[in-house]
């Protein structure tokens, strides 16, 4: 049982920039992942919520980072970032989505730990590596959901797993991962106790 009322989340504010963030106190956890992943899907999923995080058939539409507390209570924050790496987009504008990234990442105290989505059919893509190198410099825990699971069958789910941990394995200290279905609701028990984790533990050091 979840110890934070997620199904009270609603919306806070977007920013373009981590110098428009509110402020940088209480305990936030950020979702990130590639466009396609199924990234608002799991916080709508994790919230009990149809439409707090905006999902579009265009992905890529979420430019800004954006902000929910959990109901009235602003020291608890769940953080919407920017989809990567799939956006019709030019260039320019992708390479900027990735300082306000790497920026929010590297210098945002408040910032707890970082849930990557990935879809289970193409974990690991290039910017899901280049975000757990951002982590991995930030000492910032990580996350893995591996959505869509519903996907395969469950033996290939579980194959999928495991193949994603031996990669991971030089990071175990650092990253955790499950498999994760917000059509069927599979395993939000496991990432509301991540979460509570991270929100409610007093900040190391």
């Amino acid at each position: 049982m979840s110890r934070l009322n997620y199904q009270a989340s609603r919306f806070l504010i977007s920013a373009p920039t981590l110098a428009k963030c509110p402020p940088d106190d209480g305990a936030e956890v950020a979702f990130a992942g590639r466009s396609n992943a199924g990234k608002s899907s799991a916080i709508n999923a994790l919230t009990r919520q149809k439409a707090l995080a905006r999902t579009s058939k265009t992905p890529g539409r979420t430019q800004l980072i954006n902000f929910f507390t959990l109901g009235d209570d602003s020291g608890h924050r769940l953080v919407d970032l920017p989809g990567y790496g799939y956006a019709k987009v030019p260039e320019q504008v992708k390479l900027e989505w990735q300082r306000h990234l790497s920026d929010y990442l590297r210098r945002r105290g408040s910032l707890r730990g970082l849930v990557l989505v990935m879809d289970v059919r193409h974990p690991l893509t290039e910017f899901d590596q280049t975000l757990l190198g951002w982590a991995d410099e930030a000492g910032m825990p990580v996350h893995i959901l591996l959505t869509k699971a519903d996907k395969l069958k469950s033996g290939a789910a579980k194959s999928a797993l495991q193949q994603v941990r031996l990669r991971l394995r030089e990071w175990e200290d650092l990253v955790s991962i499950q498999l994760f279905s917000a059509l069927k609701k599979q395993g939000l028990e496991e990432v509301h106790e991540r979460l509570d984790q991270w929100l409610l533990e007093p900040k190391e050091g």
